[in-house]
Parts: C-alpha cells; structure tokens; sequence
C-alpha cells in the first residue's frame, strides 16, 4: 500500500501501526518520528500540499484532517482519483474511533484496537482521577498578536475538561476566538497554558501576559502543543500530560 499523510500526527499514527514504511509522502510539518520522515518525500504544508505532485504519486490513500488539511485540496485529490480518508476529532473517545477507523483502511486492525484501547483505559482513569476534585478554570492561548485561544469544541479543550479543567472560554461561538489581556483579566483564571504551537509562546510572554493582566505570574505555563493537540498515538500520553497540568495547577492554587 502506498500512503501519504497530510496531517502530522496522522503520520506519527501510521508510524506506530507498523506502516511506515509504506508512507510515499507527508508534509513538511511532519516532524514525528525524526528518523522516519527524514527518508520520505515531501509534499508542502498542510494548507498548501503540492496536489499534482501527490496525485503523479498515485497513492492508494490519503489520510487527511479536516482542520488541518483544506477542503478544496480534498475536492481536489478525489477528483483525480485519489481514495482519501479524511477525520477529524474533537476529543479523546472520538480520537480511539479514528483510530480504529484508519487502522481498517490499513489493515492494521488488532493494532489500532490497541492503542484505541489504551486511550479509552487512560480516559476512564483520567475521570477517577478528577472525580470530586475541585475544576480548575483554565485558558489555553494558542497565539500572540492577537492572543487567541480555543472553546469547548477543540481538542485540546476536551483533553483538558478531561483532566479535571473548566475552559474559561468554552462558551465562545468561534473555535479559536481572538481574546484580549483585558478579557482574560476580567476572567481571572486560574492557569493559563501558554501552548509551544502554533505559536511557540516562551517564558517572556509569559511575564508579558501577567503584566498586561495584572494576574499572578505563577498562574502562567509553557504547555507542551504536541501532547495537547495531537491527535491519535500520542493521546494517551496526552491525557496523561494534560492531568499533569491540571494537578500542577491545582497544587498551585492550595500553596497561593
């Protein structure tokens, strides 16, 4: 089977069913895992892949994401002929059911059932672990200038909800609205998770932040993008770093 992947975390996925070596083309942004990608060809970015030279490649699958990857590039590749496989979920239990689903379309059955049985084992662990444990209110910023963050239909907003947080923003009509410092003051919450991706928030924007906010500076964290957005093999250290957080956060608030 020859296979190319549009979505990065969909690639690493491919890798940890046993069918990398089958991928013909990913994208640039495919960075996981490093020795794996390194041989395999290149296809542009996730909103803008070179689709005639996918199509010249004539895989038998593209996997896609419907948030990452566009409409008019799906449109495009199964006008040519092209079987494409196109997901996209909004939380944990959505993220085991694509994995079982792209691991049909691979004929990696019993493996993706395992991995979307460990996601499922981390997701009722998670819900122990939270139950009867006060909710952290939280925000989680994604970009700066304009500071943006994410409501309640986001993955990352449901791996957190997951571990015990209350999105401060779930509420919002836009799934990643545009929100100022005023705003965010006005809210008050308690963490605010300053995410490595899209934009690579450090250390500094985190001083900035609690000056514009007047918030207290230990509220503000680095958060690691990768587990907190990826999607598929990596959720369920994903779920596991995002109840790291809300614990951390929640000790955080006994020690204040």
């Amino acid at each position: 089977m020859r296979i190319v992947s549009l979505c990065p975390s969909l690639t690493e996925l491919v890798f940890a069913l046993g069918r990398g070596e089958d991928l013909v083309g990913v994208t640039d942004w495919c960075v996981h895992p490093a020795a794996g990608v390194a041989r395999i060809e290149k296809f542009g970015g996730t909103k803008d892949p070179h689709v005639a030279r996918i199509v010249a490649t004539r895989p038998d699958l593209v996997l896609m994401n419907e948030e990452e990857n566009r409409r008019e590039d799906a449109e495009a590749l199964a006008g040519s002929g092209l079987k494409c496989h196109v997901s996209m979920p909004r939380d944990a239990p959505q993220t085991a059911a694509m994995v079982r689903s792209i691991g049909a379309a691979l004929d990696r059955v019993e493996e993706s059932a395992a991995i979307a049985a460990e996601i499922e084992r981390r997701i009722a662990d998670a819900r122990t672990k939270a139950e009867g444990k006060p909710r952290v209110r939280f925000a989680y910023l994604i970009w700066r200038k304009p500071f943006m963050t994410v409501n309640a239909d986001t993955y990352a907003s449901a791996l957190l909800e997951l571990a015990g947080g209350q999105n401060v923003f779930a509420d919002r009509a836009e799934r990643y609205p545009e929100v100022t410092a005023a705003e965010l003051a006005g809210l008050a919450p308690q963490a605010v998770l300053l995410c490595t991706e899209p934009f690579p928030f450090q250390e500094r924007h985190a001083d900035e932040l609690a000056t514009l906010t007047g918030l207290p500076r230990h509220r503000f964290e680095i958060a690691d993008g990768e587990y907190l957005s990826w999607h598929g093999s990596r959720t369920p250290a994903g779920i596991e770093y995002a109840l790291s957080r809300i614990e951390a956060a929640r000790d955080a608030i006994s020690a204040a």
